[in-house]
């Protein structure tokens, strides 16, 4: 009788034992060695973008300096007023136009910027000018700039799609035969790099 009472406490106990470690039980314990809390977020510091790749501000290109036919104009706010001769009334206006295009043009990892500027110098003229800033990591530093044409119709600057490190400028022009006042219809593309410093025209094949 007695043997009976110790195998039914038996049975039961091993019953009760194996209920309470079913996963559907509440409050089991779960011991596979899988942490059962979220996952803990990344550090807020992992990012799919770099700071290096960021856009270059617009009011760098709007505060610095850079070299139209060997003079030094330096844009404050986006404009520069030098007077064409000493105590003449006209004035050189330099200003910035825009359509920038953010470009790693030396391929060091820092973004740079490309874009144009506007030049009247008293008359009748409106002079536009590619130019580009370079990111040093400490400031930016402006290039020399190059001629576009007067009174030209600046469409887009964009990246070269077969070269990272060049980008390219499209605007209208009129044919050599045309007058200046007449409306620029021809589409031009002129693409432009870094070398030595320097910004060059890049002479396409056709």
């Amino acid at each position: 009788m007695e043997i009976r009472k110790v195998a039914v406490v038996l049975i039961v106990t091993v019953g009760i034992l194996l209920a309470a470690c079913s996963p559907g039980t509440p409050g089991a314990q779960v011991s596979s060695g899988v942490p059962t809390s979220t996952p803990t977020a990344l550090p807020p510091e992992i990012s799919s973008q770099t700071p290096n790749s960021e856009a270059v501000p617009e009011e760098a290109l709007k505060n610095g300096t850079y070299l139209i036919d060997g003079q030094s104009i330096t844009l404050v706010d986006g404009v520069a007023e030098i007077e064409v001769a000493p105590g003449s009334a006209s004035k050189q206006v330099t200003r910035y136009f825009g359509n920038a295009v953010n470009v790693d043009l030396n391929s060091d990892g820092l973004m740079d910027a490309a874009f144009l500027l506007q030049q009247e110098t008293g008359g009748s003229g409106t002079f536009y000018f590619v130019v580009a800033a370079l990111n040093t990591g400490n400031g930016y530093v402006g290039t020399n700039a190059i001629f576009l044409g007067d009174r030209i119709a600046p469409q887009s600057t964009t990246i070269d799609p077969n070269h990272s490190s060049q980008f390219i400028v499209n605007y209208a022009d009129r044919n050599a035969d045309e007058p200046l006042s007449a409306q620029p219809t021809v589409g031009v593309s002129k693409t432009f790099k870094l070398e030595n410093n320097s910004l060059v025209e890049v002479v396409v094949s056709s």
